[in-house]
């Protein structure tokens, strides 16, 4: 601690932090990804505030936060390599953080207030094909060395383009989850505490049990129900690694990862008709803007099948190739 003082702040600056991280985990529920990214994003800034000033940060001086001062740190962030969603987050962090501070009447948050948000970079999720989606389902255990893995493997890439669940989701899931295969329908707790009802096909029921039935660990439901092959929680870099060990088999893009499945949900289900709001519930989106991207993908599809497909299309290309 008295090392972490010297570099870049006071006692009670960091007592501040602590208490403004344990309020966002137990007042919030934030997700402990986002948790981590916001304290590092803060001890950044502190770190740089410490080298911008001269001398250890103290709480008086986010009191007297000018722009230049956040300006100079975006500079050095994107010098340091940081890109506009890094920088984004980062600004988020320190907002909150300061206006923490700011309601105990410590600081003044009208400088971060002020800062422009780096524009975001516009990019479309990048969903498998329906035929590589299931082909990705029914081949997950393919390379695993025992019959539960393999059925493990299953259940899990099958929940996530089944239910289009994050992979935290379904790896959050405890033991006695699914475990009635007449039920239609599963509550899952997705970011920040937040519950929504999902349907269950019963191709997921269906893997779930096969993999309950092989499991050689037992499963109460104050555990997780997917465990590591020693029997501890199982990790997400396993599920990642086995969708890279996928790419290879099935001749998949970079793009098939384990979120590429909940893309897939999503675009499959809007190409099938499903509608907006539904999807949003679904996919346990907050803002319907952001479920909205994926009218974009749909859009992009359908435009390249018209490209390919439309006669005129077809004249057009084989103007182009008289002309050459």
């Amino acid at each position: 601690m008295q090392s972490e003082i010297l570099v870049h702040g006071d006692a009670g600056l960091l007592a501040h932090k602590a208490d403004w991280l344990d309020r966002l985990d137990r007042g919030r529920g934030m997700a402990a990804h986002t948790l981590e990214a916001y304290e590092r994003d803060v001890r950044q800034f502190l770190v740089f505030l410490t080298g911008h000033l001269g001398r250890p940060v103290r709480l008086a001086d986010l009191a007297d936060l000018s722009q230049p001062d956040i300006r100079a740190f975006l500079a050095a962030r994107r010098q340091d390599g940081a890109g506009a969603r890094t920088l984004g987050r980062g600004l988020a962090g320190l907002r909150s953080f300061v206006s923490h501070l700011e309601r105990q009447g410590l600081a003044s948050g009208a400088a971060l207030r002020a800062a422009r948000t780096p524009r975001q970079p516009r990019s479309l999720p990048r969903p498998l094909t329906p035929a590589d989606a299931v082909s990705v389902t029914e081949e997950a255990g393919a390379m695993a060395t025992e019959p539960w893995l393999s059925a493990r493997n299953v259940a899990v890439l099958t929940l996530l383009y089944g239910c289009g669940l994050r992979i935290s989701e379904a790896l959050d899931l405890p033991g006695d989850a699914l475990t009635d295969p007449s039920a239609r329908a599963a509550r899952i707790r997705g970011k920040g505490g937040k519950e929504r009802l999902v349907p269950i096909l019963p191709a997921v029921h269906a893997a779930v049990s096969q993999y309950r039935a092989l499991c050689p660990y037992s499963l109460p439901a104050d555990k997780p129900l997917f465990r590591g092959a020693r029997g501890g929680p199982l990790r997400p870099q396993i599920i990642q690694a086995e969708m890279a060990r996928l790419r290879g088999l099935l001749g998949l893009p970079d793009n098939a990862t384990p979120h590429a499945l909940r893309h897939s949900f999503a675009t499959h289900l809007l190409a099938g008709g499903g509608d907006l709001r539904t999807i949003q519930d679904l996919l346990g989106h907050a803002s319907l803007s952001t479920t909205q991207v994926y009218t974009s993908v749909d859009a992009a599809r359908l435009a390249a099948i018209h490209r390919q497909a439309h006669p005129r299309a077809f004249a057009r290309r084989g103007a182009a190739t008289e002309g050459t």
